[in-house]
């Protein structure tokens, strides 16, 4: 039975009333054969019992995660989450690189708490102030680049791919700890720009969970960090989701050991707050 008491596939979040936005979204992806990490998604009612710390709960959650490969990521998936009108990216925290059962149930109820964080900015939205929360596992991508792509201009609307990435984890884009790499493509995926940026630093996965941030040789911190056949590669997942789902999209990637990963997909806002974190 798929309702908010669960635990199930990420593929099988598909009801945004009992997993949220976000997992619904990426039920979607998986579902259309997108490259998405492979996780779980935790409904809102099981999530606030974990945070609780109810025995029962604790073992369910333990249970369905047991098959996942270690360290993950545990983000929020908050049931009034982002739409066309607004976004909550960023409102919510994110716990990356959680190496362990144990600690799963940590990160679960810290994710959870953080609700009580963003009620001015939900109230502002004009959202419920109780956000119901929905949580989101997924295996951790050990990314050597990742950043982000919107599928038009956030700014100007103008019809174009464009991508701003860095080396290692999406972290010290969204954190504004590098000026990132930013590339720009036609609806065709031809390139129309690519202006290097300034990366001295990266975040790295560390090998049992965690990161760290570690100094970029120098001379990488200048070099663009995507080839043009990466570009290319990013151009069709735009592509592809667009197909998938509709309208503007702004797209949170990775490039990891298994190739090109799809880890968040929302639709464009031109009023969304910074984010605090990708992976």
């Amino acid at each position: 039975m798929m309702d908010a008491q669960n635990v199930v596939a990420l593929e099988d979040a598909v009801e945004a009333g009992h997993f949220g936005g976000k997992a619904a979204g990426l039920a979607r992806a998986v579902r259309a054969g997108l490259p998405v990490p492979p996780g779980l998604a935790i409904g809102w009612e099981l999530a606030a019992r974990v945070e609780g710390k109810s025995p029962e709960a604790v073992e369910r959650l333990r249970q369905q995660a047991s098959g996942l490969r270690f360290p993950v990521a545990v983000r929020s998936s908050g049931l009034e989450e982002d739409s066309r009108g607004r976004s909550f990216a960023g409102q919510h925290l994110s716990q990356l690189g959680v190496g362990t059962l144990v600690s799963l149930v940590e990160a679960v109820g810290e994710v959870v708490r953080s609700a009580s964080a963003s009620t001015v900015y939900r109230q502002r939205m004009g959202v419920s102030a109780s956000l119901r929360m929905g949580v989101v596992v997924q295996e951790m991508v050990r990314a050597s680049v990742a950043g982000i792509l919107f599928t038009c201009d956030p700014v100007t609307g103008r019809d174009e791919r464009l991508v701003e990435a860095a080396w290692g984890l999406g972290e010290v884009v969204v954190q504004g700890q590098v000026i990132p790499d930013r590339f720009r493509m036609d609806r065709q995926g031809r390139l129309l720009e690519r202006v290097a940026g300034e990366k001295p630093v990266e975040i790295q996965l560390g090998e049992d969970g965690g990161t760290r941030q570690v100094e970029v040789e120098p001379a990488r911190r200048t070099g663009l960090c995507l080839t043009e056949a990466q570009c290319g590669e990013l151009h069709r997942l735009a592509s592809a989701c667009e197909q998938a789902y509709g309208g503007k999209l702004d797209i949170e990637w990775a490039l990891g050991e298994r190739g090109l990963a799809l880890l968040q997909c929302r639709p464009v806002t031109r009023a969304a707050p910074p984010r605090k974190s990708i992976f």
